[in-house]
């Protein structure tokens, strides 16, 4: 079990700002990012290096398709394949990612622009847990409780937790970092640390896909 908690990932906002805006951020194993594209059905697009890049990329590809295509930039971390969506929502969209999860580990969580957020864990096309970040205490899947400890040590917020009820009293509920949690939930469940460097630093290999 990691001991990695949403504050190990508080530096995700600060660094990459208008990625942080909108995104979809998926960890599937055993699979190359080709084979990822395939499952999805998407087509081939020019790599590209680093956030800055994929964020203007993903931008300029739904304005040239009237918003009927989005950009997957995709790399391989050890035996996973890291997908990265600027503003989209293949990762979580269950539709398409449970089917995607045949035979391996879907691991993916979103927020977007308008506060809406998602995390779903699928294994083999079954949604073992989903929930919005958000608001952890409702959750859906064949084992909506199995991660609980894990979420709890995360540091997502629970409506029964001492410490939300007292800041709540005292009018500063204090930051969100519910979006931080699901970075570390996710790497709970992988062992894949997303980092600064790995962002940075990779050429990611690009696909898109039609959007719905």
């Amino acid at each position: 079990m990691t001991t990695t908690t949403a504050a190990d990932y508080t530096w995700f906002e600060d660094r990459f700002p208008d990625l942080a805006e909108a995104y979809c951020f998926t960890l599937v194993r055993g699979l190359r990012p080709a084979e990822v594209l395939d499952r999805l059905g998407g087509r081939a697009e020019p790599a590209l290096t680093g956030p800055d890049a994929v964020v203007e990329a993903a931008f300029d590809l739904v304005r040239a398709s009237d918003g009927r295509r989005q950009l997957l930039a995709m790399t391989s971390v050890g035996a996973w394949t890291l997908l990265i969506e600027p503003n989209g929502c293949t990762g979580v969209t269950e539709d398409r990612a449970r089917p995607a999860s045949a035979g391996t580990r879907w691991v993916s969580h979103f927020v977007n622009i308008n506060g809406l957020d998602a995390f779903l864990w699928a294994e083999d096309t079954v949604r073992r847990l989903w929930f919005e970040p958000g608001f952890p205490d409702e959750r859906w899947g064949t084992t909506p409780d199995e991660l609980l400890d894990a979420m709890h040590g995360v540091g997502f917020r629970f409506g029964d937790d001492e410490e939300a009820d007292e800041a709540e009293e005292a009018d500063d509920p204090g930051p969100d970092l519910s979006a931080p949690a699901a970075f570390a939930l996710a790497e709970h469940l992988t062992g894949v640390a997303v980092t600064p460097e790995l962002l940075e630093r990779t050429t990611f290999a690009c696909g898109s896909v039609g959007t719905r």
